[in-house]
């Protein structure tokens, strides 16, 4: 299996040193490389990409900013010299946590867990319904019912058919890597919807049971090529 891969990295011999590692593997193919978040996160909006070797601290948008703002799902390992955001890192369901300076062989154990996920992602059955934290349980949910996923702060209200609603602490990014992207995607940093839920799109907004929903610039482009494109 051929991996698609980037790197987000400011620091020139780490970068040169990731670099070289990657052009180890013939299973990874290196598009790209970047030395901020913000360049990166355009060409992921239009690129698609299997798996991310990110630095968290990138100047003006972090590592892990980037994670919560990417449209797209991929893999990710962080690479970085700083522990303290291990648990952030995991939270958002990183593949692995790459301490600086890292050797081959723990690089290429963490490609192994990318290559592993990857391979249960595209084999088997498609995903018929996931198990959501919510208060001290994990409910179950068919994602088949899913209408839309509202966030509300630091929650994500989550819209079933036959008017049930559920609220959890998963993050979108979760969420994302969670569900099908070809059956529910991010239209705005607030909100995700359930493609075959939509009566009709009129303009940047769609429409779901009685709810007007906002498709927001940093969205639009993946989300109409999405539905365009199938």
């Amino acid at each position: 299996m051929r991996i698609n891969c980037i790197i987000i990295e400011d620091e020139p011999l780490a970068l040169e040193r990731t670099k070289s590692y990657i052009l180890k593997l013939p299973e990874l193919n290196l598009l790209a490389t970047f030395d901020n978040a913000t360049d990166a996160l355009l060409f992921l909006r239009t690129t698609a990409v299997d798996l991310v070797f990110l630095d968290i601290h990138l100047g003006e948008l972090s590592g892990i900013q980037l994670l919560e703002a990417a449209s797209q799902k991929f893999e990710v390992i962080i690479t970085t010299a700083y522990d303290e955001f291990a648990l952030k890192g995991f939270e958002l369901n990183v593949a692995d946590y790459l301490l600086k300076p890292f050797t081959f062989e723990r690089f290429l154990k963490a490609v192994e867990k990318v290559q592993s996920h990857l391979t249960k992602a595209h084999s088997g059955k498609p995903k018929s319904h996931l198990f959501i934290r919510t208060e001290y349980r994990l409910e179950k949910i068919n994602i088949s019912d899913i209408l839309y996923i509202e966030g509300m702060r630091d929650y994500r209200r989550i819209h079933l058919q036959q008017g049930k609603r559920i609220m959890t602490l998963m993050t979108f990014r979760e969420l994302e890597q969670e569900l099908p992207a070809e059956l529910v995607c991010r239209v705005h940093k607030s909100w995700m919807i359930s493609i075959d839920k939509i009566d009709f799109i009129e303009k940047d907004r769609i429409k779901i049971k009685d709810l007007l929903i906002p498709v927001s610039d940093s969205y639009r482009k993946p989300f109409f090529d999405r539905i365009t494109k199938g």
